[in-house]
């Protein structure tokens, strides 16, 4: 194994994870920074370079929400990180607007973050993931926290910090039938759609059976993209409802989304929390744009019109056994709606299945006796007990206490600025950096 390097530089605060979340936060910490001080903050991301959900970014996806609701908008619509400054900047302004849309695509949006990362690149390290989070104890007491990451040579770093805050983002759901499979390079996440599609026959123009599992937005922009740019492809969309269902953007309904919504729901005991968010749902989980499952229904006539059968929709079906054999993936496949099974074989199949979000557990674990049941304070502070001193936060990871909004782009910019003014609250209630030497030493002896 490959001896650790250890900085001797005590941080005020190390990010896991430079996506949106991080990223509206160094802006956030930037501008408290001009009345109170600067901090010391890096922030590492695994990926080598900064990208946003990269191998999803098909020419037809488009943003969701508003560009309004961009990494600074909602607080401070002056900022020179604002999406609309990053339109003037480029010289497509006039253009945008003239595309009469709140929503721009994906890809220019990807591009956005990409030129706001830019202004932040002394403060980010990329191709280092971040392994463990461990304390550094000084009198039984948790004074700092140690940062174990690993670089893509296998090069070990260890730093301490007052504070993290954890962004890891959510980790590739993969169904048990497909458990077995996960590095059948036939079998994959959306998460790494391009990448493999990119690696397929098709793209020679062989003919290709392609199986994609799933019911929401990315199962449907996966379909899109294969009818569109794979001719030779043939779909079989298998999902367990009984049809696509379209997401709920309406107005009152959108207000869940709203900064003052998550104050409501943090104010609610668990039982309720949970009934609203679970109201909720069709905004966002196994839910199509409209537009979309129109365009979709539409390629379905047609192909019905023709004659030609290219793609199936296999609705009420489960996918009970996956086996991987020499010249393709075996599903068996049974329908919920008649009880009778089915074989099926194809080249490849893509998981359109979502994400978990259980990272902060896995980097977390070495806190966890002072962590509870990871209880989450208003301003994003996990709850500990007296002896952490140390400030851990977490963004990403908090649906169940603060709502819908936690893991979208929603309310970037008021989370990152409740804490960076945590952060900042926090910091001078800390202890001196000699301290922190004294439990590193301590640690070390």
């Amino acid at each position: 194994m490959t001896q650790a390097i250890a900085s001797a530089v005590v941080h005020d605060l190390i990010g896991v994870g430079f996506g949106p979340s991080n990223l509206a936060l160094a802006i956030a910490l930037r501008e408290h920074a001009q009345t109170h001080g600067e901090l010391d903050v890096l922030f590492l991301d695994k990926q080598a370079d900064y990208r946003w959900h990269g191998n999803t970014l098909v020419a037809q996806s488009e943003l969701q929400i508003s560009f309004l609701k961009d990494l600074v908008t909602l607080r401070n619509p002056t900022s020179p990180y604002s999406f609309v400054n990053y339109l003037k900047t480029h010289g497509r302004l006039v253009d945008f607007i003239n595309l009469g849309t709140f929503y721009p695509c994906r890809m220019e949006f990807n591009d956005y973050l990409r030129w706001v990362s830019g202004h932040f690149q002394a403060q980010s390290r990329y191709g280092e993931e971040v392994l463990a989070i461990e304390p550094v104890l000084h009198k039984q007491q948790v004074q700092a926290l140690r940062v174990i990451s690993r670089d893509s040579h296998g090069e070990q770093s260890v730093r301490t910090t007052r504070s993290v805050v954890v962004s890891a983002g959510g980790t590739p759901r993969i169904p048990e039938p497909f458990k077995a499979l996960k590095d059948d390079g036939r079998v994959f996440h959306h998460s790494r759609y391009l990448e493999r599609m990119a690696a397929q026959p098709s793209i020679s123009g062989q003919s290709l059976r392609v199986a994609i599992i799933g019911s929401g937005q990315s199962a449907a922009e996966a379909f899109i993209d294969l009818n569109d740019c794979f001719p030779s492809v043939q779909v079989d969309w298998i999902l367990r409802g009984s049809a696509l269902k379209p997401a709920d953007d309406s107005p009152f309904v959108n207000e869940v989304f709203s900064p003052e919504f998550t104050d409501l729901i943090y104010q609610q005991n668990s039982a309720e929390r949970e009934r609203l968010i679970n109201e909720y749902q069709s905004t966002n989980y196994s839910v199509v744009d409209l537009d979309l499952i129109e365009r979709i229904y539409g390629i379905f006539y047609r192909q019905k019109v023709s004659g030609i059968p290219r793609h199936a929709f296999r609705s009420l079906t489960t996918v009970e056994r996956a086996i991987s054999h020499k010249g393709s993936i075996e599903l068996a496949l049974r329908s919920t709606a008649t009880g009778e099974p089915s074989e099926h074989h194809y080249d490849v199949v893509i998981l359109a299945t979502g994400y978990e979000r259980q990272m902060h557990r896995q980097l977390l674990a070495p806190l966890a006796e002072y962590l509870g049941d990871y209880q989450v304070d208003r301003d994003y502070r996990l709850a500990t007990d007296e002896r952490c001193k140390a400030g851990i936060y977490m963004q990403g990871f908090c649906q169940a206490s603060h709502g819908l909004s936690d893991t979208l782009l929603s309310i970037l910019p008021i989370r990152a600025d409740e804490i960076a003014a945590s952060l900042y609250a926090h910091g001078k209630q800390q202890v001196p950096v000699r301290s922190i030497h004294d439990g590193l030493l301590a640690t070390a002896s």
